[in-house]
């Protein structure tokens, strides 16, 4: 069984301008599915459950590549654990959407959301995200969570997941300063918009458009 996350830099899935990359990533769930239709588990915690977020979402992965959409919403009490639990076991993908990333690991540690994640990565269920979905997998994201909230102007090195070693970097287009973060962590990534790296267990098989490998 392999192990599989896709990691996307950025992008807006309602314009469609990730579709290449969500087309590798429907291929993946059809592969899992073996004949289903498949299904797919939309995570919003980081742009705090946008609806209109997963309706972007939906009208890509079910008008376009006819797979299931289902929703898990965690910010404001609408599903319990148990629920939250069920949508996981029917999932054949997770797939987390971008916005604040230390308050979407915040919650999920609070909602052991972490823990089904990892369980599920451990069934085979593909894990995917664009932004704060994509480098919450790894030990260490380079995120702006701060420069959101308005405290500060900087970006920050986080400790996410650790699904996979090292330090990655979303939106690198727009981050040029990375080049000379991504020298103190071994391995590092920076992954563009519209780009991604899909990993099978724990290493980098492929890379898609604007996105690397930085330390070597």
């Amino acid at each position: 069984m392999t192990k599989r996350i896709v990691a996307i830099g950025g992008g807006e899935i309602k314009n469609k301008t990730t579709i290449e990359v969500d087309k590798v990533i429907a291929g993946y769930i059809k592969e899992r599915a073996a004949g289903g239709r498949g299904c797919a588990l939309f995570l919003g915690t980081a742009s705090h459950d946008s609806m209109p977020y997963f309706n972007s979402f939906r009208k890509t992965y079910t008008s376009v590549f006819d797979i299931k959409a289902e929703v898990g919403l965690l910010v404001y009490g609408e599903m319990d654990s148990d629920a939250i639990r069920a949508k996981f076991e029917k999932a054949d993908c997770v797939y987390v959407g971008g916005g604040d990333t230390k308050f979407m690991l915040d919650l999920w540690q609070e909602r052991g959301i972490d823990k089904m994640l990892a369980d599920a990565y451990e069934r085979g269920v593909i894990l995917c995200g664009l932004s704060a979905g994509a480098v919450c997998w790894f030990e260490n994201a380079y995120t702006d969570y701060d420069i959101l909230r308005g405290q500060s102007g900087e970006y920050k090195v986080l400790p996410a997941l650790g699904f996979l070693k090292g330090l990655a970097c979303p939106h690198y287009d727009e981050r040029p300063e990375f080049d000379e973060v991504a020298k103190k962590y071994s391995p590092s990534y920076a992954i563009g918009n519209d780009s991604a790296i899909v990993f099978e267990d724990g290493l980098p098989v492929e890379y898609i458009g604007n996105a690397k490998r930085m330390d070597i």
